[in-house]
């Protein structure tokens, strides 16, 4: 290939190299030179182009992209028209990306001159993905450099795997304090991982966490059609020996590997019954965010074997996020032992429910609500307190006169809980390794409790989420690890973090408490009226 400047005459029948502008003339990279491109150049004045012309034995970026694009696609796998030397490759159908990687090595040293690149091998893609692309870089190239670069190529370089099952069925074990809305939240986010792929639950059954309650559960999924069974366990599997893996092999069935090189997901347990695959999931699999399990189940899901050098050759990459229990640096502990943790009042909504009054000013005990809160908070462990003001601000200011607390006032607490959320985090102190999050109407949140979260905080241990617990059910205040603040900066709406609870399980540390301390809290006249009858424990710091 000629590659240089000319005159406009002698450019004709090349490319032009560069964008060429002058006065009303444009002339785009790439374009032919023809007898009308010459007369337009010599009307506008140009005396010079840079041109690339090609020779005897070349062909044209255009024809070797297309050329070695069309050798590269395999099944399920459409090329675009090349244009300015780049072929697209796109998926016809949803499936599993198939790519040979040492076939693509071959083909990208085959000259500097041809580079293709392609997703990441085993992705799942959908309908009208682009999934690869080749791109030459000069103008043209010889013809036998083309040639070469399809015979690198081989076979089968690049196909799409469809999906093939379509039918899941799903079993959860259930022990003393795994609530129902955590397995309803499961099988919410697992409906969300199938969708794309076609497939659906077409049943699901709760047993108790036992290998004898298990084993029949799996049959009967089974018998009623599930190609493939996913088995949630409530607690993480530990073992060959532990509860799921005993239940595959009651059922006939064996395991085919247990763990994987992927955090999230290293609890991960892949089984076979009758020639169908089952999955004992790791906890992540309750997160909607990518972890191991939906690299194990979109293979599945393809019909595709997942074998035990398939999973250990996962490490590379495996590292998808940051482990959230894993140590992190952080604040030093405070003079008699305690974690630096700021506590924060939310304080800042209308009291709807009320019918008018707001609620955190009303009297208990000679005291506003929210004084009893604050000054609880201000007695324990929390090394500083931040109240959230919204509604009726200079009220509840007021009502906490002569109090050593931070206010923070949220401009937008009408859009709902989430945004006085965000408020009390922005105004966290840098020092504080994490934060208490209390509800401003819970009259019976005292100190005492709030130190039994402070002291079950513990990042070195991995619990960087401290959560009160009666008889299974979760309750207030919370503790959060300065490790979920961006988390919790991204939430919406009029909700409460609850569902990051559930997405970050291994790092929770639940708190036994008694009775329903952590759970009270005024919302109606009613509930007001019942309390300052005496009917429920108040407490005072005073």
């Amino acid at each position: 290939m000629k590659f240089g400047p000319v005159t406009p005459e002698e450019g004709l029948g090349g490319v032009t190299v560069h964008a060429i502008r002058k006065g009303a003339l444009v002339l785009k990279k790439g374009t032919p030179i023809g007898a009308d491109e010459i007369a337009a150049l010599k009307q506008a004045g140009v005396t010079e182009i840079v041109v690339a012309r090609l020779d005897d034995g070349d062909v044209s970026e255009d024809e070797a992209a297309a050329g070695i694009a069309a050798a590269v696609a395999g099944e399920g796998v459409t090329v675009e028209r090349a244009f300015t030397g780049r072929a697209n490759l796109f998926a016809l159908e949803p499936g599993i990306l198939i790519v040979d990687r040492d076939a693509v090595d071959r083909v990208n040293r085959v000259d500097e001159a041809v580079t293709l690149a392609t997703l990441p091998a085993f992705k799942a893609v959908v309908a009208g993905e682009m999934i690869a692309t080749v791109k030459i870089i000069p103008f043209g190239v010889k013809a036998t450099l083309r040639d070469a670069a399809v015979a690198a190529v081989g076979k089968g370089l690049m196909r799409v795997a469809p999906f093939k099952i379509k039918r899941v069925g799903v079993v959860s074990t259930m022990l003393p304090g795994l609530a129902p809305k955590v397995i309803e939240k499961t099988l919410l986010v697992t409906e969300e991982r199938l969708e794309p792929a076609g497939a659906r639950i077409i049943a699901e059954r709760r047993v108790p966490h036992n290998d004898k309650a298990l084993a029949p559960a799996i049959e009967e999924l089974f018998a009623l059609g599930a190609e493939l069974v996913l088995v949630f366990g409530a607690s993480a599997i530990a073992d060959r020996r532990d509860v799921i893996p005993a239940a595959i092999e009651h059922v006939g069935g064996s395991v085919e590997h247990f763990g994987m090189p992927v955090d999230p997901g290293n609890l991960m347990l892949i089984g076979n019954v009758k020639d169908r695959p089952i999955v004992g999931a790791p906890g992540c699999a309750r997160s909607p965010k990518e972890n191991g399990f939906d690299w194990i189940l979109m293979r599945l899901l393809a019909g595709l074997p997942v074998t035990r050098a398939d999973v250990t050759g996962m490490g590379v990459g495996g590292l998808l996020m940051e482990i959230v229990t894993r140590p992190q640096p952080r604040a030093a502990a405070t003079a008699d032992g305690s974690r630096n943790v700021a506590a924060i009042v939310l304080a800042a909504g209308r009291s709807t429910r009320m019918g008018g009054p707001n609620k955190l000013l009303a009297e208990l005990n000679g005291k506003r609500l929210v004084r009893i809160v604050s000054e609880q908070a201000l007695a324990s462990k929390a090394s500083s307190v931040i109240v959230v003001t919204g509604h009726q601000r200079a009220e509840v200011e007021a009502a906490l006169a002569g109090l050593n607390v931070k206010f923070v006032h949220n401009p937008d607490f009408a859009a709902g809980l989430a945004t006085s959320v965000k408020t009390g985090i922005a105004a966290v102190p840098e020092a504080a390794n994490g934060a208490i999050v209390c509800l401003g109407d819970m009259p019976l949140i005292d100190a005492r409790l709030i130190d039994r979260l402070v002291d079950a905080f513990s990042p070195e241990r991995g619990s960087l989420i401290a959560v009160p617990v009666a008889e299974g059910r979760r309750g207030n205040p919370v503790l959060w690890s300065r490790r979920f603040f961006p988390e919790l900066m991204a939430l919406d709406g009029d909700v409460g973090a609850r569902h990051l609870i559930a997405r970050h399980m291994e790092a929770v540390t639940e708190v036994e408490v008694l009775g329903n301390s952590a759970f009270l809290d005024i919302d109606t006249p009613e509930m007001l009226s019942n309390a300052r009858k005496g009917n429920m424990r108040v407490v005072s710091s005073s």
